[in-house]
C-alpha cells in the first residue's frame, strides 16, 4: 500500500534490522524499543488493523502467533516467555496502520512498558 511504511519494508524500499522472515510474515527490530529484545512481526500482505480483519484473514493471525512462538524459542525466551501485544485503533494506541504483533522480551516485568 502506498505510503505504509511496514509495506515499504517488506519491499526492501526502506531499510530495518529483519530477525525473522517465512513466506507471509516479516519480523524486525523496533527502532523505539521498549524491552531489550522488541521486535514487530507483520504481514506482508498489507492489513490495516485487527479492526480491519476479515475471516478469511483467520489462519495468517495463527501463523504471526506461530511466528511469535517461534522467534521466542530460536531466542532463548521460550521457557522464560516474553510479552506480545496488538495496539488496535488510535484509542488503541496503534501508530503505523499496518498489522502488527509486538514480541518484547528480556526485562523481568514485561508489563511496565512505557508509551512513546
Amino acid at each position: 500500500m502506498a505510503g505504509c511504511l511496514f509495506c515499504e519494508i517488506v519491499a526492501r524500499r526502506s531499510s530495518a534490522d529483519i530477525e525473522y522472515e517465512d513466506d507471509e510474515i516479516l519480523a524486525f527490530r523496533d527502532i523505539y524499543p521498549k524491552a531489550p529484545v522488541h521486535l514487530l512481526i507483520v504481514p506482508k500482505r498489507h492489513i490495516e488493523s485487527v479492526l480491519t480483519l476479515a475471516p478469511d484473514d483467520a489462519p495468517l493471525m495463527g501463523r504471526l502467533l506461530l511466528a511469535a512462538r517461534r522467534i521466542g524459542e530460536e531466542r532463548g525466551f521460550g521457557e522464560r516467555g516474553y510479552r506480545l501485544g496488538i495496539n488496535c485503533g488510535p484509542e488503541g494506541g496503534q501508530d503505523v496502520y499496518h498489522l502488527h504483533v509486538h514480541f518484547l522480551a528480556g526485562r523481568k516485568d514485561a508489563r511496565k512498558v512505557e508509551r512513546r
